[in-house]
């Protein structure tokens, strides 16, 4: 595989493109190697859910659209970026508030945690901001099944 790959993919700030965004990802990941039935690739399709949904949620209209860019370093490191417009950076809730909502972030770090990974948040030059993760890059050598168990 090459030394570096990357993809980025551009959608409305809208609830469907969260679908879109999920089934990009998940389709480049394949492409590169990773099949869409392991635990990874569920991981990668939650954190992706959350950080898009995020993403339309948050930026108040203030962001018409927001970028995912995907990038795999030698083979060792994967990242995953949402890129949005809206200045504001996530807030970390307090553990005892009860809400319905506003868990994404705490959601992102601990799988993100989990699969070995980091979690950063940075401000775009042009004044919005890019919530990123970065995995180790690995590459089960045959399917797992549903039930957990590698295929012959």
């Amino acid at each position: 595989m090459a030394d570096h790959l990357e993809a980025s993919v551009t959608l409305p700030s809208d609830p469907a493109s969260v679908s879109a965004a999920r089934t990009y990802v998940l389709g480049t990941l394949a492409e590169w190697g990773l099949p869409a039935d392991t635990e990874v690739a569920e991981t990668i399709r939650l954190i992706v859910s959350e950080l898009t949904t995020n993403a339309v949620q948050h930026t108040f209209g203030q962001s018409p659209t927001f970028t995912v860019g995907i990038e795999l370093d030698r083979d060792e490191h994967l990242r995953i970026g949402v890129t949005d417009s809206h200045p504001r950076f996530p807030k970390r809730l307090p553990a005892a508030v009860q809400q319905d909502n506003g868990r994404g972030m705490v959601i992102i770090r601990w799988l993100t945690a989990e699969c070995g990974g980091k979690l950063r948040v940075r401000p775009t030059r042009e004044g919005g901001k890019t919530v990123s993760i970065e995995l180790p890059w690995t590459v089960p050598a045959e399917p797992v099944t549903a039930a957990g168990q590698q295929e012959p």
